[in-house]
Formats: C-alpha cells, structure tokens, sequence
C-alpha cells in the first residue's frame, strides 16, 4: 500500500513538473519584502481575473509593482503554450506560487547631533509570481 501510495504521488510530481505554466521575476524592486509579502497573501491561490482586480483595488505602494509582474507572468504562459501548442487554456489561470526574498540591502547615514551617525537600511526585494492552469476535475 505504501509503495502504491509513493508510486501516485511521483507521478503526480512528473505531472506538475511538466505542467504548462508562466513564471515572471522581479529583482532589486527597492521595496521591503515585508511590505510585499502582505499584499501577496492577499492574490495566493487565486485565480488571475481575481487577482488583478485585488492588487488593483490594495491601496499598497507594492500592488503596482505586483500588477505588472502578474500580467508578466501571464503573458509568460500565453507565449508558452502557443510555442509548445499545449492546448491551455489562458482564462483558468491561478497564481500557483508567490513569494519575496530579501535582495541587497543599501546601508545609508543619517547624521544625528553630537557627530554621531545612525545607518537606514533601504531594503531590496526579489519576487516571484508563478501561474498555472487549474486542473479541470
């Protein structure tokens, strides 16, 4: 039973390895990853019209950089499966994956009195957007 058991879930990952998908970066985009990472938890597992129309509405400065990178991401899967002629379908698109990591870190001085120097951290993210097809049951 249990060799049956791994047996379907390494198909299962072969199939979702070779799954059709779109996939689009953002680097260096001179906004904190935790300021990111709340707007991305609002557009996780939601399917693409969905999403848009969340990012759009989230008074977030990161929603403006995240629009884009989802149309990106999106246009990545058209171009995709019109190359490989996969038969997708575009409109049962969902965002599969979506996370930040921290990029460098610019380390700047504020000069404060007495001749001392605070250092401000401006932080850099690295974000990725994955979309897949949502598989018909």
């Amino acid at each position: 039973m249990k060799k049956e058991k791994r047996i379907a879930l390494e198909e299962r990952k072969a199939a979702e390895k070779n799954a059709p998908e779109g996939r689009a970066y953002l680097k260096y985009v001179r906004i904190s990853p935790r300021k990111v990472e709340i707007v991305l938890n609002l557009i996780r597992g939601k399917d693409t019209d969905t999403a848009m129309a969340i990012l759009k509405n989230t008074p977030k400065r990161a929603s403006e950089y995240l629009v884009k990178l989802l149309k990106s991401a999106v246009a990545n899967a058209e171009h995709k499966n019109a190359e490989k002629a996969l038969g997708m379908d575009t409109s049962n698109l969902y965002v599969a994956e979506c996370f930040v990591c921290p990029g460098p870190t610019l380390k700047r001085i504020q000069p404060r009195a007495q001749g001392r120097a605070f250092q401000i951290l401006k932080r850099t993210s690295h974000v990725t957007l994955v979309v897949k097809e949502r598989g018909t049951k």
